[in-house]
C-alpha cells in the first residue's frame, strides 16, 4: 500500500467502478488506483474482504483518515463532502441529490445490472425476464426523461454526484439493446455528460487492463 496517496481505488471496468474514477477526475485529487481482474477473484481475498466484507468493488482507503469507504454511493457521498466538491449550496438541493442518488443504487443499477445479466451472462435464454427487465428499464429511462425536462442536469441546474452515478449506467442503452430515441432529454444530458474532460478520463482509465 502506497500511503504517499491520500486515498486508494479499489475498482474494475463497470459502471459502479467508473462513477469513482469519474469523481476523482473531476474532483483533481491525487490517488493510487489499483485495478481489480473480477474473473481472477481477487475481491474475495482476506486483504480485500478487509475493506469491504461484501467482495465487491468499488471501495476506497482513505489514508488521512484511515478509513475504508465500500458501496459506490456511499463513496461518492463520502468524497464530495470531505472535499466539497460536487455538492449543490441549498439545503432543498443537497436533498435532491439525495433522492437521485438512492434512486440510482435502489432502481437504475439493479433494473439495468438484470437486464445484462440476463442479455450477456446467463447461459440460459429467459424471454420472460428479459422482456420484463427491459420494460422497466425504460420506464425508468422515462422518468430520468421527464425530470430532464425541467433541469439540466438530474437533481438540479447544477451537475452532482447524483449525474456522476447516474451517468455510467444509463450510457449503457446500447449495450442492453434499449431503444432510448423517445428519451430527448436524457440523450442531451448523456451528450453534456460526456463532453467533460474528467468524464472521459475517468471512463479511459477504467477500460485500462490491470497489472497482473
Amino acid at each position: 500500500m502506497n500511503a504517499a496517496y491520500p486515498i486508494t481505488l479499489y475498482t474494475a471496468d463497470t459502471p459502479n467502478g467508473q462513477k469513482i474514477s469519474i469523481f476523482l477526475k473531476e474532483a483533481g485529487i491525487d490517488y493510487q488506483l489499483v485495478k481489480l481482474n473480477l474473473s481472477e477473484g481477487r475481491q474475495q481475498s482476506p486483504e480485500f474482504l478487509a475493506i469491504n466484507p461484501n467482495g465487491k468493488i468499488p471501495a476506497i482507503v482513505d489514508h488521512q483518515a484511515k478509513v475504508s469507504v465500500f458501496e459506490s454511493a456511499a463513496i461518492l457521498g463520502y468524497l464530495s463532502q470531505k472535499y466539497a466538491c460536487l455538492q449543490p449550496d441549498t439545503a432543498a438541493e443537497q436533498l435532491a441529490v439525495q433522492q437521485w442518488l438512492f434512486f440510482q443504487v435502489g432502481a437504475i443499477g439493479p433494473m439495468l445490472g438484470q437486464l445484462w445479466w440476463f442479455l450477456h451472462g446467463s447461459t440460459t435464454h429467459n424471454e420472460e425476464a428479459i422482456a420484463r427487465y427491459r420494460k422497466e428499464a425504460l420506464r425508468l429511462y422515462g422518468v430520468v426523461d421527464k425530470q430532464l425536462a425541467e433541469r439540466n442536469y438530474l437533481a438540479c441546474n447544477q451537475y452532482s454526484i447524483a449525474d456522476i452515478a447516474a451517468f455510467p449506467w444509463l450510457r449503457t442503452s446500447e449495450e442492453l439493446d434499449l431503444d432510448i430515441t423517445p428519451f430527448s432529454h436524457v440523450l442531451r444530458w448523456l451528450k453534456t455528460i460526456e463532453s467533460r474532460p474528467a468524464v472521459q478520463a475517468g471512463l479511459a482509465e477504467s477500460r485500462e487492463t490491470p497489472a497482473s
